[in-house]
């Protein structure tokens, strides 16, 4: 699993728990607790007025109960499948097999608090970033005013 170059072989990873649904179980038994106490130990650190916790299987691990608000980056299936093909290198199957094994993109939207459409100009997601930004800092400047009274 791990490439000449210390780096994990995400490949070789994502075949081996594809295939082999025990070995999934048993990577996320090992992983999840240890990513939850990093994730606490990170979030209490924080400073900063909003906090954007990133989780790309919340919907799938049941998560967004933990989150005051969900930011749903969305994208067409078409688009998701490119993307995918292109990041890992894979057939179009294979790509069609790992979205498969994950939250439909209807799963994601119908938690979201907010979202921003991935499929523009990067000047356009940064115009619904900086926008979204803005709504975060009033939300959190509204809720430390609730907090202090």
């Amino acid at each position: 699993m791990i490439a000449p170059d210390g780096t994990l072989n995400r490949r070789l990873l994502r075949e081996k728990i594809f295939a082999h649904v025990e070995e999934k179980a048993w990577l996320n038994a090992l992983l999840h607790p240890l990513i939850q106490q990093e994730t606490r130990r990170q979030m209490q650190a924080a400073t900063s007025p909003y906090l954007l916790w990133v989780v790309p299987l919340l919907v799938e691990n049941r998560l967004s109960g933990q989150a005051d608000r969900v930011l749903v980056v969305d994208v067409p299936k078409e688009t998701q499948i490119e993307r995918t093909m292109l990041r890992d290198k894979v057939s179009r199957e294979h790509a069609e097999h790992i979205l498969a094994a994950q939250a439909t993109r209807q799963q994601r939207l119908a938690v979201a608090d907010d979202v921003i459409e991935n499929t523009g100009t990067p000047d356009a997601v940064a115009s619904d970033v900086a926008r979204l930004h803005e709504k975060y800092l009033t939300l959190a400047s509204q809720a430390a005013s609730q907090e202090n009274s």
